[in-house]
């Protein structure tokens, strides 16, 4: 007896040692080859003034810290963090720092998808519900001309997949006369810990009423879940595998997950909010993250990197491919980046946010100048997550932007704004 527990003892430090082993080994996700900024036609005095913007930001308690990072040529030209991971703890930010990235995951879960039309295991014309029977006949919620009371009335079309994928399925984020129907539902955006699985919640979801009719109106909102658990239902696997394979392995993306594994917990950036008297304080809602997810949400919830996130952002600017690993042809990119939503505006918040005047599968895009652009290419494409982070890619410029911070609700306050700026006034040639 006293040899099998000796023996269970060695097999079991063994197998702890290994598990450090290779959570050190990929402690951190692979960053892209770095260059001096002038060798890549960017000003590295120019640059400078990023430092200082974000560091005024740090030093008035304006922010509690981030991490920026900007790639031209695919060479990493400028990658720095600013301030604090966490205040109380006196933990200071550093660039392998893991975000909570929320809707910035849109834009993976759209690809994701991609992968399997190439695979023509569907066609954006298909209606929805030929893979997920519950969002057959929809309807409309609508106020009556007549009593001014609140009416369902049936959708004049089903909602295809080309509608979730450019927010033009009448799925909102319970807005307006929907949001009666979604809080009964107990309908949740996956940005908090959630009991259940994507599919549960879908089906739910299935059943609610629009906002509008399918491929007339863009509203923001829940398409995005859908696209996830319809990558469950294509594949018959679980939407955190799918990814895993698909995206971050052949990506090398190594820190970014739903479950983050305890080993990197160390490395989470502290989630804030502005307290009453104006002052940043930790939002206690998120802020400890949670053990292991079973409610893979393909609009919220995961957590990644600014080396991670380039990765990806670098091979959509690619046109699919990175270090000989292709995800999606090139006809696929173009076809995701380019207007999808014809004469329809997106809303006058996202256009004012910088996030483009248009929409394609996946990314908010700039397609023309306008009331709210600021310094910036058209042809733009990207996305940003509510706890104020966002990625761009310019093809023009051929330039990646990386802005990842931890603040709940504070797109008043224009930082990110100024860092694309900040980044397009440097470029020399």
């Amino acid at each position: 007896m006293k040899s099998i527990s000796f023996l269970e003892n060695i097999f079991k430090r063994i197998f702890v040692i290994s598990i450090l082993l290779s959570a050190c080994f990929y402690a951190s996700g692979q960053l892209l080859q770095s260059e001096q900024p002038e060798k890549e036609g960017l000003s590295s005095e120019r640059l400078k003034r990023i430092d200082a913007a974000m560091n005024d930001y740090v030093q008035n308690g304006k922010m509690p810290g981030m991490v920026t990072m900007v790639v031209r040529h695919g060479k990493v030209v400028y990658f720095k963090s600013f301030g604090m991971k966490d205040i109380e703890a006196k933990k200071e930010m550093t660039n392998d720092a893991i975000f909570r990235i929320a809707s910035m995951l849109k834009a993976i879960t759209s690809v994701a998808l991609m992968t399997l039309y190439e695979e023509g295991k569907f066609l954006l014309t298909d209606p929805v519900s030929k893979f997920i029977p519950e969002f057959k006949n929809p309807k409309v919620v609508m106020r009556s001309p007549a009593s001014d009371s609140i009416i369902l009335v049936p959708a004049k079309s089903e909602i295809t997949i080309r509608n979730l994928l450019n927010h033009t399925s009448g799925i909102t984020y319970g807005d307006a006369l929907q949001g009666r129907y979604y809080r009964e539902a107990g309908m949740t955006v996956g940005l908090t810990p959630t009991e259940g699985t994507i599919g549960e919640m879908i089906r739910k979801l299935g059943s609610l009423p629009l906002i509008s009719h399918p491929g007339e109106e863009f509203h923001y909102g829940m398409s995005s879940d859908v696209l996830g658990y319809l990558i469950e239902v294509i594949s018959k696997m679980p939407l955190d595998e799918f990814l895993r394979t698909r995206i971050f392995e052949p990506l090398k993306m190594q820190d970014t997950y739903f479950t983050l594994p305890p080993v990197k917990f160390s490395r989470m950036a502290t989630l804030y909010k502005k307290g009453n008297d104006g002052k940043l304080v930790p939002a206690a809602e998120y802020f400890k993250y949670p053990g292991i997810q079973t409610y893979f949400s393909g609009g919220a919830g995961l957590v990644s990197t600014a080396t991670d996130y380039s990765r990806f952002a670098q091979m959509l600017l690619n046109k699919g491919e990175l270090e000989g690993k292709r995800i999606l042809s090139r006809k696929t990119i173009e076809l995701m980046t380019s207007n999808s939503i014809k004469d329809i505006m997106v809303s006058d918040g996202f256009r004012r946010n910088g996030l483009g005047d248009k929409f394609g599968y996946g990314f908010g895009i700039r397609t023309e100048r306008g009331l709210f652009d600021e310094l910036e290419s058209i042809g733009i494409y990207g996305w940003d997550g509510a706890f104020y982070t966002r990625f761009w890619v310019d093809p023009k410029e051929d330039m990646v932007g990386i802005f990842l911070s931890q603040v709940d609700n504070y797109w008043t306050e224009k930082i990110i704004d100024k860092f694309r700026v900040l980044v397009y006034q440097a470029i020399a040639d």
